[in-house]
């Protein structure tokens, strides 16, 4: 029991609940340097799990409470709380392009930058939400992969004038049934969940240090079931993804091959990286002896696609493009020839594919010698330091009354609460009234309406953003924005209407404004105009219309047009000629008698 006492009271125990196996780590910070006290891997006795996917509650439930049990027994105290990572195969990741219309040329700011970011982020959201209705999905993260403007690629949009901006937006979502099951799980062994991350946060902790961070690099934790797959770039991580295809496939394969179980096939399959022959028994019950040379030509075609599978995600996360260097951590990486070929499917130097173990865990001190330092170790010590550096967890927040659950990513805004409460975003920001849509001479017109105010956001009853973080039992309150007035336009208001007719009358130049037909009815300047009017502008007066211009009856009087004898009802055009003079008789006794 003396050597117990050397642990200080508070440690962290972190579980990786994998595919395979349960591995429990227990440590503490000491002066910078996390001290492994304690470690236990226990595999499951069923395929309780499948492709890091919960299927078997309480066997997992029991696999996990037997770790616990071996840790207790090791460290001589009880184990309460728990830090736990969900999987990377879990996460959905969607990319949305979307697009933002000005009615004018316009400054970009950056409530227009963060504006276009949420809509991506909300149209993906309602994408995965209409494929699978009964799934409530949480974003963990997202980046923008490319912004447009004016539909020329541009990589900051704030600041430019623009009729159009544009992205294309990678969001990452998790399905809130695999947190329940996780949680489901972990309480079934009398533990309470103290923290939670993701798998591919967990081990960046430990293989991609923080100064790393600026530089585009991936991080490939290649496990049983699948490979999950970490993008950083610009101080942060920028993208989750993941392929189904990993260590097990390999296995499956060697299965076939040697007409072995799956523990034997996996046995040869981590023998192949040594260089002395491979003794096994078949299900036969014969004994063989392979070559470690071929084993690897046998799983060589199985790496390829894998290697391809891993790198066309890479560029996938990465906005088309490949990465500068590439960590691989977990057992399924460390088949041999693995990184190679991942770096000629990527086009990037070897040496920049590299297996993340021993040499990234200078600061972590394992009290128990016996414990070899590799790339297995990665994700379960990365779930432990993960609780002092993010604390990344699930938080409670009230939104408009209701209590809602929230990933806690460290950089949670009331944006992120509205968007996981299902709030549209045009609600958000302020709204234009009713569009007004004629035609005038056969063509579309439309005049927007006039914009509404923006949504009044009040956190604990104090006025504030979009952007303003959050925290646990935060209550956040948004009315919602409002419309603006609808568009009203007059006729005299319409560039058309300026314009004119002129004739000669008599040998005088006659200027006349142009008639508006408004759904063919003559109407004045100051009519207003409705939806779907079909409005003209007449380029000729009739023989009529002239003479009620110069207000003299026309009845009284002989008119020709171009030299010709006229009718009331005869079209003059621009610059046409019109002559009249009276009449001996009243205009309407010529027309009687068929004289005109």
């Amino acid at each position: 029991m003396e050597e117990h006492r050397k642990y200080p009271d508070h440690m962290v125990f972190g579980l990786d609940i994998g595919t395979r196996s349960v591995v429990g780590s227990v440590g503490f910070m000491d002066h910078k340097k996390f001290k492994v006290a304690a470690q236990y891997v226990r595999e499951h006795d069923t395929r309780a799990m499948i492709d890091g996917q919960i299927h078997d509650i309480a066997k997992v439930s029991q696999t996990i409470y037997q770790v616990k049990l071996e840790l207790e027994a090791m460290l001589g105290r009880e184990l309460r709380e728990v830090c736990i990572a969900a999987a990377g195969r879990v996460l959905k990741t969607v990319t949305m392009h979307v697009e933002q219309v000005f009615e004018e040329e316009t400054l970009i700011t950056s409530e227009h930058v963060y504006s276009l970011d949420m809509l991506g982020v909300e149209q993906a959201h309602d994408k995965l939400s209409k494929e699978d209705s009964n799934i409530h999905f949480y974003c963990v993260g997202y980046t923008v992969i490319k912004y447009y403007l004016n539909d020329y690629d541009m990589n900051f949009l704030e600041g430019h004038k623009a009729r159009k901006v544009a992205a294309d937006v990678l969001a990452t979502f998790l399905p809130e049934e695999v947190v329940d099951s996780l949680y489901a799980a972990v309480e079934g062994a009398e533990l309470e969940v103290a923290n939670l991350t993701l798998e591919p946060i967990a081990a960046i902790q430990l293989a991609i240090p923080e100064q790393f961070r600026l530089l585009n690099i991936a991080l490939v934790d290649v496990g049983a079931g699948t490979s999950d797959i970490c993008i950083t770039k610009d101080g942060s991580i920028s993208a989750y993804g993941m392929i189904p295809v990993a260590g097990d496939e390999l296995t499956e394969v060697l299965v076939k091959e040697y007409l072995v179980d799956f523990a034997t096939a996996e046995k040869i399959k981590l023998a192949s990286g040594k260089r002395k022959g491979i003794m096994y028994q078949d299900i036969m019950g014969l004994y063989h002896k392979v070559d470690p040379e071929e084993v690897l030509k046998v799983l060589e075609p199985y790496l390829s696609r894998m290697a391809v599978g891993i790198s066309d995600k890479i560029k996938e996360l990465n906005g088309g493009k490949s990465v500068s260097a590439v960590f691989v951590v977990g057992g399924g990486g460390k088949v041999e020839g693995f990184t190679d070929l991942l770096s000629k499917e990527l086009d990037i130097a070897r040496e920049r594919v590299a297996l993340r173990g021993a040499e990234v865990m200078g600061n972590i001190e394992f009290l128990n010698q016996e414990i070899k330092k590799d790339s297995l170790l990665v994700t379960p010590i990365g779930i432990c330091l993960n609780f002092y550096n993010q604390k990344n967890s699930f938080i409670f927040v009230y939104f408009n009354g209701e209590r809602i659950k929230l990933y806690d990513n460290d950089k949670l805004t009331v944006m992120d609460a509205a968007i996981q409460a299902d709030y549209p975003n045009e609600a958000l920001f302020p709204r234009r009234g009713k569009d007004l849509v004629f035609t005038v001479n056969g063509r579309q017109r439309v005049v927007r309406g006039l914009p509404g105010e923006g949504a009044v956001i009040l956190l604990n009853n104090e006025a504030a953003s979009l952007q303003v973080p959050i925290k646990q039992n935060d209550r956040i309150i948004i009315r919602e924005s409002t419309f603006g007035s609808p568009a009203s336009l007059t006729v005299e208001a319409l560039p058309e209407y300026s314009g004119s007719i002129s004739f000669e009358v008599n040998d005088r130049h006659v200027v006349c404004p142009k008639f508006a037909q408004i759904n063919g009815t003559l109407e004045s300047g100051y009519y207003e105009i409705k939806e779907n009017d079909k409005i003209e502008f007449l380029n000729y007066y009739t023989v009529e219309q002239v003479f009620q211009f110069l207000d003299i009856d026309a009845s009284t009087m002989k008119v020709h047009v171009n030299n010709r004898l006229a009718s009331l009802e005869d079209k003059v055009y621009e610059n046409f000629s019109f002559r009249f003079e009276p009449l001996t008789n009243t205009y309407k006794d010529l027309v009687e008698s068929g004289e005109i």
